[in-house]
């Protein structure tokens, strides 16, 4: 960090400190309003009654509005009496919306509201088609609508939105036209009341036109782009707007509005807050590289501390700026300028209420069924939580398996609210998020409520899963949910808070019905929002999603990984004593946490608590080694050299040491009884359910195989979801396939692929009588009827598809895109006609290929893996293959076998050292003794190149082969080369034979008639040298008296059409050939 811009940051908090008072001298504009008119300073403009008021927002404008609004309230004033739209810019936060808010209550004017985000599209704009009756039909949307009816059109996000959609209102902003998809016209007002009074309403109509209201503005809100991420204005479309900096408010009006607010907090912890915020948003702060600090926040913070006096600064202060999180350098910079307001990091973890929290949740008498085991630093945070949840919506962030979601539903039930829970993706629109359509049985289109809303609406904690993954657009239709408890729908519904809600219904005489009518909907004051994240990838230029933006939206709360104590606390809580082996692998774990060597961070997300609490359960159960179980944890085999190296000196570090498994020791699998016994364990047959989804496979059970499918049996009794991972061809849907069938379970099936969506992934949409009609996907199947989910491919779906199975992997829930939810429950007193119940004998097992060059997926193990108790499948040892192809091909020589293992043996080796890219599989040596054992005469030269032919054009790799073959006993380091190949296949006479029946009749033999042309005669009794044919000399005939080839292809008439050839006719043909025979010997001087 340069020594220049931390002396000019210092001396920018000294002016603050300095100068914070003098903000008292700035001269004040007042704000007068008459029951028809408003004017703010010498400027006026009159009111006109709202024809619906309900449309017009309440409660944001009050009588103690800073000076800096009043002065952005007149511009704004001004612009509107102009006829002229207006552009609000600034940082983000919820300041810019409030401030066309309150234009709008003052000034009494309805609006529609629309945020922007990368999926929006014209028709959310102009017109969307609908189906009614059967019938399209056009409906207005957001733009026509508030130019028709005279209301202001808010456009949130103008940056989110793609460049090409915009351009759409430039003539609606110019000129006040537009032309619209159902055939109308929107024109002017001036130009409409003209022709008006020349052709009269009817006319007009009969042209489509349509008046455009003179009180009709847009409103745009966004944010300065390239400061902030987003797509730049196009000038056209700039050129159309009035611009106004929207820039953050004085120091001592802050101070003002936050003491009005919460008159109780400690102003002294106010004033290092305020002070602190002002110092992390000034320009030498940004020029150091620190976000934008929230400044709109600060009414939360002041909220906070007036509810809990004895927070520290730094404690609110980081809830809001939790800087550790998303800074990759300046920590120690930015600590140092927090000293200089006096803001330190609390020393003591714990407060007096966590004792009560504590003596609360063992009052509770469903505790012992709880998930949750105390621990000081969980209750410490549980009591923030709280704290927060009081007040505003929060984010939790913290690492892969630490314990988020257990601890949100902690809050959850101690609130006594339900959660909603719902998974946020990449690809999620913000349809997704608020409506989606659907049909009605008659084949109308209708919106649906998303989860979201229907937790607003009844009052639930809905809670965002993955909010790292969803793209930063997306979010923006959620800041003014959080901001204002506000919210247009697609359909044009509105929803609005409790408050606001009642206010209309007081100020307006509005009943219940009457709002619902208008589509005015409330949101139930006890709804919250809980986001929850994983922590930002640093090392990568675009893995930051902390941005600014997101900053404005949440109150934050970070979860670190437990320390050792605390994890064995938990664990010999749930599972009982820790014993010395597991004792070590939670040494690892904690070693691989606070490692130096960024590879092995990297490796500690797979021993998350939630991992270890897996192994503890397994080791508790089943004798086990630990170095074993870290095998199958870490994908060893799969590794990179160098993280492999480091990770096994970790774990020898520890303690643990590799135990050597006789691999080709018998094992034993039978069904005795209805009882599945392999190995040492053993489980009752399944009994009932769809026999036709068993699987029937062809396997020859191997030591190896059955040694994976004995652990395969361990963690079904246990509960736990399978992941297998291996290269091609080592036989994961074999030996799962097999597993299924001695357990005799029926099997789903599903295949991933780069096209996969959440959509098809849930449900599979088809039209049916021209209704839209979500069939259940093979996942809800299986969950519906207890069957066993086999996810193929899983690695080639994007890891931001797949990752909705996390919250059915963690707790059996899940939102289908149809509406339709997965519990592990049915909900009491509730329809359950959109609940699908969790079958208890449900089970996913996931099979994916190695991460990794030269597969083509992406890293699922890497992405859930620590969801799964994870296995990885090798080829068989050299033992166990001989054995197995010996099944396959029982009459192939048993030394060729033997080379042919030892060869694709040597090739594994090299490609896991790297020497060849591709990992030869026990696929091919079994197709290679396929292919000798129904045809024994072939030649294992010409078989081998079944599986070498793809690598002919690789040069090198063609001299790599050529060298492993000569060690393995073949003749030549040529084999592979296409000379050797050509050589040796012109020494080869191969001749077609085509079998055929002629069903004619022979009349007797001849030689037939000579063809000068020599052209092929297929089946014909005319000329000599055919074939196939039925009297005259050839080949393949059946009639004829000799053989005559004339080079042609042989078509071939099957024995039995030659037995049926009466006798003196085979005599006769016998004679003739016994004739010609003496003939030739005649005419060569033989006897």
């Amino acid at each position: 960090m340069h020594l220049k811009n931390l002396l000019a940051l210092h001396s920018g908090i000294y002016r603050i400190l300095r100068d914070r008072s003098q903000f008292f001298l700035i001269k004040r504009k007042y704000c007068t309003r008459q029951p028809e008119s408003v004017s703010i300073g010498e400027i006026v403009k009159e009111i006109k009654s709202a024809e619906r008021p309900e449309y017009v927002p309440i409660k944001y404008y009050n009588d103690n509005i800073p000076l800096s609004s009043l002065h952005h309230l007149r511009w704004m004033m001004q612009k509107d009496i102009l006829g002229q739209d207006i552009f609000l810019l600034g940082p983000p936060g919820p300041r810019k919306r409030n401030l066309v808010m309150q234009y709008l209550e003052l000034t009494n004017r309805e609006h529609e509201y629309v945020a922007l985000s990368r999926d929006t599209t014209e028709s959310d704009l102009k017109q969307r088609r609908e189906i009614v009756h059967g019938t399209a039909k056009y409906f207005d949307q957001s733009a026509v609508i508030a130019a028709k009816e005279g209301r202001v059109l808010v456009l949130e996000g103008i940056e989110k939105a793609e460049r090409n959609v915009l351009p759409v209102l430039n003539n609606l902003l110019e000129n006040r036209e537009m032309h619209l998809e159902d055939g109308r016209l929107l024109i002017p007002a001036t130009r409409y009341d003209k022709l008006l009074k020349e052709h009269g309403e009817e006319e007009l109509k009969k042209w489509k036109l349509v008046r455009v209201d003179e009180d009709f503005r847009v409103i745009a809100v966004g944010l300065p782009v390239p400061k902030y991420r987003g797509n730049p204005l196009d000038p056209p479309l700039r050129s159309r707007f009035q611009a106004r900096d929207v820039y953050i408010c004085s120091y001592k009006e802050l101070y003002q509005d936050l003491c009005s607010l919460a008159p109780t907090a400690p102003r002294d912890t106010l004033e290092q807050i305020i002070s602190s915020a002002f110092a992390l948003t000034s320009k030498e702060s940004s020029s150091l590289g620190y976000p934008d600090f929230p400044l709109d926040n600060l009414p939360v913070a002041a909220l906070i501390l007036e509810q809990n006096p004895r927070l520290t600064a730094y404690e609110v202060l980081y809830r809001l700026y939790p800087y550790k999180i998303f800074l990759k350098d300046g920590i120690p910079n930015l600590e140092t300028m927090l000293q200089k307001f006096n803001v330190h990091p609390a020393e003591n973890d714990k407060c007096s209420i966590t004792e009560k929290i504590s003596e609360f949740l063992k009052s509770k008498p469903e505790q012992s069924n709880s998930p949750y085991v105390e621990t000081s630093y969980q209750n410490k945070l549980l009591e923030d939580m709280l704290q927060t949840a009081k007040v505003a919506d929060f984010c939790v962030i913290g690492t892969s398996g630490c314990g988020k979601s257990m601890l949100v539903n902690k809050v959850a039930e101690i609130l006594g609210r339900e959660t909603e829970n719902i998974v946020l993706y990449q690809d999620m629109t913000s349809r997704d998020l608020l409506q989606h359509r659907t049909t009605l049985d008659n084949g109308d289109t209708v919106w649906q409520f998303s989860p979201l809303v229907i937790a607003a609406l009844e009052g639930k904690i809905a809670v965002l899963d993955g909010i790292n993954r969803i793209h930063p657009s997306t979010l923006t239709v959620l800041h003014r949910l959080v901001h204002d408890r506000e919210l247009q729908l697609y359909d044009g519904k509105r929803i609005i808070s409790s408050e606001r809600y009642n206010l209309l219904q007081e100020h307006y005489n509005l009943t219940e019905e009457q709002l619902t009518e208008s589509g005015v909907l409330k949101i139930h004051p006890d709804f919250r929002i809980i986001a929850i994240g994983e922590p930002p990838n640093l090392q990568s230029s675009t893995g930051n999603w902390l941005s600014p933006e997101v900053l404005s939206l949440f109150v934050f709360h970070e979860m670190r990984t437990l320390s050792k104590p605390e994890e064995m606390h938990i664990i010999s809580s749930k599972v009982g004593p820790i014993s010395k082996h597991l004792h070590r692998i939670i040494d690892l774990a904690h070693m691989l946490r606070t490692s130096p060597d960024q590879s092995l961070q990297n490796l500690a997300g797979h021993l998350s608590t939630r991992q270890l609490l897996r192994i503890a359960s397994r080791m508790k159960k089943y004798h086990t080694s630990p170095f074993e179980i870290l095998q199958e944890t870490f994908m060893i085999k799969f590794l990179p050299s160098l993280t492999k190296q480091a990770l096994e000196k970790t774990i020898t570090n520890v303690g643990i040491v590799p135990s050597y498994i006789k691999e080709d020791e018998p094992v034993e699998c039978s069904v005795k009884d209805g009882i599945l016994t392999i190995g040492n364990s053993s489980i009752p047959v399944y009994q009932g359910g769809n026999l036709t989804k068993v699987p029937d496979i062809l396997f020859y059970d191997v030591p190896q195989h059955l040694r994976l499918m004995e652990k395969l049996l361990q963690d079904f009794q246990l509960g736990y979801h399978l992941l297998l991972v291996g290269n091609q061809g080592v036989g994961k849907n074999k030996i799962v396939d097999r597993f299924l069938e001695l357990m005799n379970r029926p099997r789903e099936y599903i295949q991933l692929h780069r096209d996969t969506t959440v959509q098809t992934l849930t449900t599979q949409p088809t039209v049916k009588d021209g209704v839209l009609v979500h069939e259940d996907s093979p996942l809800v199947k299986a969950i519906k009827l207890g069957h066993v989910l086999v996810i193929d491919e899983a690695d080639k779906a994007p890891t931001h598809v797949t990752c909705i199975l996390k919250t059915l992997v963690e707790s059996g829930q899940m939102i289908l895109s149809d509406g339709r939810r997965i519990v592990p429950k049915l909900p009491k007193d509730k329809n359950h006609e959109n609940y699908i119940e969790t079958h208890p004998d449900f089970r996913i097992i996931v099979l994916a290929n190695r991460p990794g060059f030269p597969f083509l997926g992406n890293d699922f193990f890497g992405a859930l893996g620590d969801l799964f108790s994870s296995h990885s499948v090798d080829n068989p040892t050299r033992e166990s293959e001989i054995l197995l192809l010996r099944r396959y091909g029982p009459s192939v020589p048993l030394e060729t076998i033997k080379k042919l293992v030892d060869i694709f043996g040597d090739l594994r080796r090299m490609a896991d050292q790297g020497l060849v890219n591709y990992p030869y599989s026990t696929r091919e040596v079994v197709n290679i003794v396929k292919h000798l054992e129904k045809f024994p005469e072939s030649d294992i030269e010409d078989v081998i190149f079944n599986v070498f032919d793809f690598d002919r054009y690789n040069p090198e790799m063609i001299d790599t082969l050529g060298e492993v073959l000569v060690r393995h006993g073949f003749s030549s380091k040529n084999i592979i080369s296409a000379e050797y190949i050509a050589a040796k296949r012109a020494k080869e006479d191969v001749q077609v034979t085509v079998n055929r029946y002629s069903g004619l009749d022979t009349k007797g033999p001849k030689h037939g008639k000579e063809d000068p042309k020599n052209e092929p005669h297929v089946g014909g009794n005319t000329w000599a040298g055919g074939t196939g044919g039925r009297d005259t000399a050839g080949l393949g005939g059946k009639g004829g008296p000799y053989r005559l080839d004339k080079g042609h292809k042989v078509h071939q008439l099957s024995d039995e059409e030659k037995a049926s050839v009466p006798e003196h006719i085979q005599r006769a043909a016998r004679e003739m050939g016994r004739k010609a025979f003496q003939q030739k010997l005649k005419e060569i001087g033989m006897s």
